[in-house]
């Protein structure tokens, strides 16, 4: 028999190891270093000086240059920009109109605008007032209450920069309130963690009593409104069919069915806690070791903090390769009749300006697959900490000094590869969602119900599908961080685990969700609605502590979910024998019925 000394730790879960999916690596660095090059081939043709600043009809840039003092474009006559202009071209190449946009040299000759109007600056360009009164002879079929409008939706769209001005002027006023709602977030995110291993069990009965208070509360409120109706005689056969959804509230038969329904999930709650009690005490006992875990292992509740810089630098390089390629030299085509030279377009020769749409295709496909790999990094990192938190036969004597660090490096050293599969087969599908979407944007205005009804099943398909797979991925990355295997095999063995403890799974999956939630509310609750903020100052300060609080809780939920896996894991594999010990809390081993047998000479001997 093997001596106490000699009793499994949790390094032999972590080691040795190889790496896993090499090829995928390969491929997924060859994407990465190619990524790289079209952001070097941007940053040396491209120049955003042509999205960012007009030009006139000399090619120059107003505001720049000679032009210093002039930083605004007028063009003779706005009305082309309007019948030209589509909102494709002004985001491809900025807001372009077939009209003379200098005037020296217009005086000179003698052609001066055939009209002028009072004028407001937007986005270096002179826009007529919305409330100005004119016609076109040109076009006599437009009216002047459909010019007005066209005006004024360019100028709500181009005039952002002065609403950012404002919202950053009520932030500068009221930037403390703003840290100290984020800071009490954070107080309350972490208190609310580690309270749990104390109020873990007495929290979730007095939630599911709340969930049953307000179904019995609904029940009585829909029986008394059916009560009154059915005094009165209102019946659905007096009302009829009506599209309008509102009626039917004034006939005694929707009270009813709301009664009826009401009724059988309140009937099938009381069910489930009789005979799943045993099952919602492992879900709170795991909540608490969860809860432990992270008490243990504080350096964790901060790594969603990494995952943000590395996600803000993928979505930055991104923004840079797609604003640069978009911007790369064009040179102008102008026609001349007579003295007069009139834009017509930019011309596109170059190399790069013909793979244009290729490039910017490589770019979303990188910026999808490097941020769902960023996410799946995180999440194996977190799930081998929590891991090795797990499989420590001696707490927290048996926990590595630096959990944490020692997971973030085997993860990238061994597993790079099968973060990067599951991070591709996700890619794709969320990229054949937005190429959905996009197809059903543009048949929208078709009429075929038929149509319509395929697009919207595609569409629930995918969507099922993509929830499908951050499932399996979630836990194929658990199992990748505890057992070093590849993706298949580790996504394989997660699915089969979970589906023989399937009814486990959804028991602790729900009251996990239950407790969150009510996480979320206490600390959304937690930012003071008194505090002398701008509206938008504390719409923000709701949102950040939101963020807050799902960041801190998403590791959290990783933490649940790591250590049910190892717990499903230890229960399969192990049977309390001296070879085979299990590594779960004495909570866990007193609700199952188990226990550990002690070596020889130690009988007292505690985990």
């Amino acid at each position: 028999m093997l001596p106490p000394q000699s009793l499994p730790s949790s390094d032999s879960h972590f080691s040795p190891r190889g790496c896993t999916d090499v090829i995928c690596c390969v491929i997924f660095l060859l994407f990465i270093l190619g990524y790289i090059v079209v952001g070097i081939v941007a940053w040396v043709y491209g120049d955003p000086r042509q999205v960012l600043y007009p030009r006139n009809s000399t090619g120059a840039y107003c505001g720049m240059g000679e032009n210093k003092d002039k930083p605004y474009v007028m063009y003779f006559n706005i009305f082309s920009c309007i019948v030209a202009s589509n909102i494709i071209t002004v985001a491809q190449n900025g807001l372009q109109c077939p009209t003379p946009q200098t005037v020296r040299q217009s005086l000179q000759q003698e052609f001066c605008p055939s009209f002028l109007l009072p004028s407001t600056p937007a986005l270096g360009r002179c826009f007529p007032l919305s409330n100005t009164n004119f016609t076109l002879p040109e076009f006599p079929w437009i009216s002047n209450t459909t010019i007005a409008q066209g005006i004024s939706g360019i100028l709500d769209s181009l005039n952002a920069r002065d609403i950012t001005v404002k919202i950053f002027e009520d932030f500068a006023q009221s930037w403390y309130w703003i840290l100290v709602a984020l800071g009490v977030a954070l107080v309350l995110s972490l208190l609310f963690i580690l309270l749990l291993r104390l109020v873990a069990g007495p929290l979730v009965l007095v939630l599911i009593l709340g969930v049953l208070g307000v179904l019995a509360y609904g029940i009585y409120h829909c029986w008394e409104e059916y009560r009154v109706l059915r005094d009165k005689g209102a019946s659905i056969s007096q009302l009829g069919f009506t599209t309008n959804l509102s009626a039917y509230q004034s006939v005694q038969e929707t009270w009813l069915a709301a009664v009826i329904v009401l009724a059988v999930l309140e009937g099938i709650l009381l069910l489930l806690l009789i005979f799943l009690r045993q099952r919602i005490r492992i879900a709170i006992a795991l909540l608490k070791e969860a809860s432990k875990a992270v008490g243990q292992m504080m350096s964790t509740m901060f790594y969603p903090l990494v995952t943000f810089v590395l996600l803000v630098i993928c979505i930055a390089y991104w923004a840079m390769t797609a604003l640069y390629p978009l911007s790369t030299d064009q040179s102008m085509n102008y026609s001349c009749p007579g003295l007069m030279c009139t834009f017509q377009g930019y011309s596109s020769t170059g190399l790069v300006q013909r793979s244009l749409f290729n490039l910017q295709i490589y770019g979303v496909l990188g910026l999808f697959w490097t941020l769902n790999w960023v996410l799946a990094l995180g999440q194996c990192v977190l799930a081998g900490a929590f891991a090795s938190f797990y499989w420590a036969f001696h707490k927290p004597r048996d926990i590595p000094t630096f959990p944490l660090s020692s997971a973030f490096i085997r993860t990238l050293r061994y597993h790079t590869g099968s973060l990067a599969f599951g991070a591709l087969i996700l890619t794709i599908v969320q990229i054949a969602r937005i190429i959905l979407e996009y197809i059903d944007h543009k048949l929208r205005g078709a009429q075929n119900p038929m149509a319509r009804c395929i697009m919207c099943c595609f569409k629930c398909c995918l969507w099922c599908l993509e929830k499908f797979i951050k499932f399996l991925n979630r836990n194929a990355y658990i199992m990748i961080a505890i057992y070093g295997k590849n993706f298949c095999v580790s996504a394989k063995n997660a699915f089969m685990l979970l589906m023989r403890n399937i009814v486990r799974v959804v028991v602790l999956d729900k009251v996990t969700d239950l407790l969150l939630f009510f996480g979320k509310l206490l600390v959304v609750g937690g930012v003071d609605p008194s505090s002398p903020n701008h509206p938008c100052v504390f719409q923000t300060s709701i949102l950040g502590a939101y963020v807050i609080a799902s960041g801190f809780f998403s590791v959290f939920g990783m933490c649940v979910d790591t250590l049910f896996l190892c717990f499903l894991e230890d229960l399969e594999r192990n049977d309390g024998s001296l070879d085979r010990p299990y590594y779960m809390s004495k909570d866990l081993l007193k609700i199952l019925g188990k226990k550990n047998q002690a070596p020889p000479g130690d009988k007292k001997r505690k985990k």
